[in-house]
């Protein structure tokens, strides 16, 4: 089925594929590792050059707290900012709005991002819960952001906040993406009595800020980006062993 012409869910089972989904956006200006994040949670593996102007949307089967989760990840491309953005505030369940710790206008330019969202949100009900990303942490040496920025900033707006590599290490790319279903999962049940209540019990990353109380993300049906593609990878973290990805999918991507 392409992309955008499925409906999501609130994390109930989705009939004919028995399994719940959620839809979580990475944002950012470019040059900031959107994709690097993206391919490093799909693959394992890091990216040193891709297409810019490429949006793509990818999904996989994920097991988060024991429970298995359809995550669909939209590696979006915005060439001027947040302007153009009604195709994905609509549609996900999560976002991760990332910037480069090495790059204060990256930063400076996630501030947008964080702003179009909240505006976006604010006013409905349920809520759209949102994580602040600072990327390459490898290039600790020429930080331009410190923590205590991106902390503060995560503060005003009410949302999560981690720092990351998506160069170096697999395991915190692939928790922080957790962590956007498992604060998805939070919202969705908390607007829906009859369900039990969802707990979990994971040590939070580095650098996580206190998330201020969110309502359950918004679920609507999404026309599909002139670009966007679909491409399922299956994931090694279910008990059984993951497929080699077809790296041919992911055009426009040097993988090593």
């Amino acid at each position: 089925m392409m992309f955008g012409k499925s409906r999501t869910c609130n994390f109930a089972a989705v009939p004919e594929r028995g399994q719940p989904e959620c839809n979580v956006v990475v944002l950012g200006v470019m040059g900031s590792g959107k994709s690097a994040l993206t391919v490093k949670f799909l693959t394992k593996r890091f990216i040193s050059e891709y297409d810019p102007n490429l949006e793509d949307t990818y999904s996989t089967e994920e097991i988060v707290d024991q429970q298995p989760v359809v995550v669909k990840v939209m590696d979006t491309a915005d060439q001027d900012g947040p302007v153009n953005c009604e195709r994905y505030l609509t549609w996900a369940n999560a976002f991760l709005v990332v910037y480069s710790i090495d790059n204060r206008l990256s930063f400076e330019g996630c501030q947008q991002y964080l702003q179009t969202i909240t505006l976006h949100t604010k006013a409905l009900q349920p809520y759209t819960p949102i994580i602040l990303l600072g990327n390459k942490l490898d290039m600790e040496r020429y930080r331009q952001v410190s923590q205590s920025d991106g902390s503060a900033l995560a503060s005003r707006f009410g949302c999560l906040f981690f720092e990351v590599s998506a160069c170096l290490d697999f395991l915190s790319v692939q928790r922080v993406f957790h962590e956007a279903v498992k604060e998805a999962r939070r919202e969705g049940e908390r607007s829906s009595p009859l369900r039990p209540l969802y707990i979990s019990e994971d040590k939070p990353l580095v650098s996580l800020s206190s998330a201020a109380s969110f309502a359950s993300p918004r679920y609507t049906e999404l026309p599909a980006p002139t670009t966007a593609k679909l491409v399922t990878v299956k994931s090694s973290r279910a008990q059984s062993k993951r497929r080699a990805p077809t790296l041919t999918l992911l055009k426009g991507f040097k993988i090593f």
